[in-house]
């Protein structure tokens, strides 16, 4: 089996840190699917008093800077076979254009009827991750959750039982610090390589490929790999160590459930009050708070339709792990506390599967409680 690092691609651009990295993610974030990437720059506090955080070392690259154009792949530092676990709303997409792409992709799932379709489409299957993990050079996990990255990483049949030194494992899941430091310390112990590159985006932007990934860990692996987040996303940032990864998609996730909790607050008011908030959606597009996620959402929301492109279970998760980053370094984050409660709330009404924008409908229920 060929060697995983095989040699090296050019390597990305390299940027001073400076604090402007979040708002550029924002600004591009999972509605921002049309808009062009405008570079961001990073920088995390000057001083970590929680031992969980190590400041980063930056570097960023777009599409544009990559090797691979047109679905094409260029260059000699392309893993031989890629993995890829976990096929829900995100993985099957960004599955899916590694095969288009003409990468050899071998699959698994929880639930094998979610492998078909990508099957029928050139991929090859195997029973279990740490069967994937034996026969790729690399793989890849998009998991739900922090239980099943565990699980799926060092469980039973897990992907540590079946990779090995040369061999690279791209945690693309969203969990928090501790989980990610201890993905890594488990596939680190078989000899294998670690990078957590949890994205920026949803479900459109997973296949058209233009998410964003925000990756840390090991570096010779995060620039082998590279072509590989280059088909899949339209850019791609080098954090430093892991941990940083996880905190970035935490705070930027964190950023967004409070945006949408105050939108869903605006709509809800501006129709109390007789305006209508087809039009509110229309003047903040026109205006400084303007937001690629608004002008999507808006529209459906006023129709009370949430087609889902990011579970509202997720974001909630999103929210509570945020809060429990916030706590471990004593940072007060009262607003994004209050929206997490709205989201629990959906929860309870069943709302779990629907998009996140349905968190609206807990303010609903609370204003027609009022009334009553």
């Amino acid at each position: 089996m060929a060697n995983l690092l095989v040699s090296r691609p050019k390597p990305c651009m390299c940027i001073k840190t400076q604090p402007r990295l979040l708002s550029s993610l924002l600004s591009t974030h999972s509605m921002a699917m049309t808009l062009s990437f405008i570079p961001g720059i990073t920088i995390l506090p000057s001083r970590y008093p929680n031992p969980l955080f190590t400041k980063p070392r930056c570097s960023f690259a777009t599409k544009a800077s990559s090797q691979v154009s047109n679905g094409t792949i260029k260059g000699d530092g392309f893993p031989e076979r890629v993995g890829f676990l976990g096929l829900g709303i995100m993985g099957s997409p960004m599955a899916k254009n590694l095969l288009k792409a003409g990468c050899d992709v071998t699959v698994w799932n929880r639930t094998k009827s979610k492998c078909d379709q990508l099957i029928n489409l050139g991929a090859k299957y195997e029973s279990s991750p740490a069967e994937v993990a034996s026969s790729c050079n690399v793989t890849f996990a998009m998991l739900a959750d922090p239980e099943s990255a565990i699980d799926v990483a060092y469980g039973i049949n897990g992907v540590a039982e079946g990779i090995g030194p040369g061999k690279g494992y791209v945690d693309v899941s969203t969990v928090d610090v501790a989980t990610s430091k201890l993905i890594n310390q488990h596939i680190k112990q078989t000899g294998a390589s670690y990078l957590e590159a949890p994205v920026s985006g949803s479900k459109k932007p997973a296949e058209d490929g233009q998410l964003i990934f925000l990756t840390a860990g090991d570096q010779h692996l995060y620039e082998t790999v590279s072509p590989l987040l280059d088909i899949m996303g339209k850019s791609r940032f080098y954090l430093g160590e892991v941990g940083n990864g996880a905190a970035m998609k935490l705070v930027v996730n964190m950023i967004m459930g409070s945006m949408m909790g105050s939108f869903s607050e605006g709509l809800l008011l501006s129709e109390k009050v007789g305006l209508d908030p087809n039009v509110l959606v229309e003047v903040i597009s026109q205006g400084a708070i303007s937001s690629p996620m608004f002008s999507l959402k808006g529209p459906s929301m006023v129709k009370s339709q949430y087609p889902t492109a990011f579970p509202l279970k997720h974001q909630q998760k999103d929210m509570r792990l945020a809060l429990g980053l916030a706590e471990s370094v004593s940072q007060p984050i009262p607003i994004a506390a209050a929206a997490n409660e709205l989201y629990k709330v959906a929860k309870s009404y069943g709302l779990s599967d629907q998009d996140f924008s349905a968190v609206i409908e807990s303010l609903k229920a609370r204003m027609s409680h009022s009334e009553n």
